[in-house]
């Protein structure tokens, strides 16, 4: 049994560390958050809740400066107030951040965030695993590169999680007969206000860079037979 307890401990302790992470977090946004009260968004909030046969989708504002959406564990749809001045300052559209409301309902549709506690655990397990494994044949460079590994898995996974998010809105915008062409417009638009990734290896980045959420949106767009203007 005892054997056992270092395995054990390996699973747990990830599992602890991310529920502690998503504690913390829930706090954050409780304190720094306030439910979306602007007329034209809370028009697009609704619109996306109809094609889902809710009366409307509940938006919060996280009140940071950054643009961002973010899907919590719990979850609660957040747009940043930097979201909410660019379309105040007519930067954005309306449409365009139902596109970002959309992804977002994806990731909890399709319940990332619950996946994402086992990926981080097996992330953990496989940094460790491969630490043993290069420190015996590489030692100094071996931890690095278990972890520059570990890095690269998780990114993959964050990754696929953001295609499959992108998909969900596109069908869910085509629904609501919002446009799928404000998801594309969106992205092209978010490459310059983010700073472009065109510097990092594409391995280790957690999103798809835009050029590419682009042609596979369009893709699904002309599979599904919705129409891109």
């Amino acid at each position: 049994m005892l054997r056992l307890l270092p395995f054990v401990l390996l699973i747990a302790w990830p599992l602890v560390s991310y529920w502690l992470a998503v504690r913390r977090t829930r706090q954050m946004l409780d304190r720094q958050s306030t439910p979306l009260v602007e007329p034209r968004l809370n028009a697009m909030a609704k619109q996306l809740g109809s094609a889902l046969d809710l009366p409307t989708v509940k938006v919060h504002i996280l009140e940071i400066a950054a643009i961002n959406g973010l899907a919590a564990p719990d979850g609660r749809i957040f747009i940043t107030r930097g979201f909410l001045k660019a379309y105040a300052a007519g930067e954005i559209t309306a449409e365009e951040i139902a596109s970002v409301i959309a992804h977002e309902l994806g990731h909890v549709a399709l319940g990332h965030g619950k996946r994402r506690i086992f990926d981080f655990a097996g992330q953990n397990a496989l940094r460790t695993a491969l630490m043993v494994l290069f420190g015996r044949f590489l030692p100094g460079v071996g931890p690095w590169l278990a972890g520059l590994a570990a890095s690269a898995f998780a990114a993959r996974l964050s990754r696929s999680d953001e295609y499959e998010a992108d998909a969900y809105a596109t069908a869910l915008l085509g629904r609501a007969g919002i446009g799928v062409q404000h998801q594309i417009s969106m992205f092209k638009k978010l490459d310059g206000m983010t700073g472009n990734l065109g510097a990092q290896p594409a391995w280790l980045i957690s999103h798809p860079r835009p050029d590419q959420r682009i042609a596979a949106i369009e893709a699904n767009a002309a599979k599904w037979g919705l129409r891109v203007e």
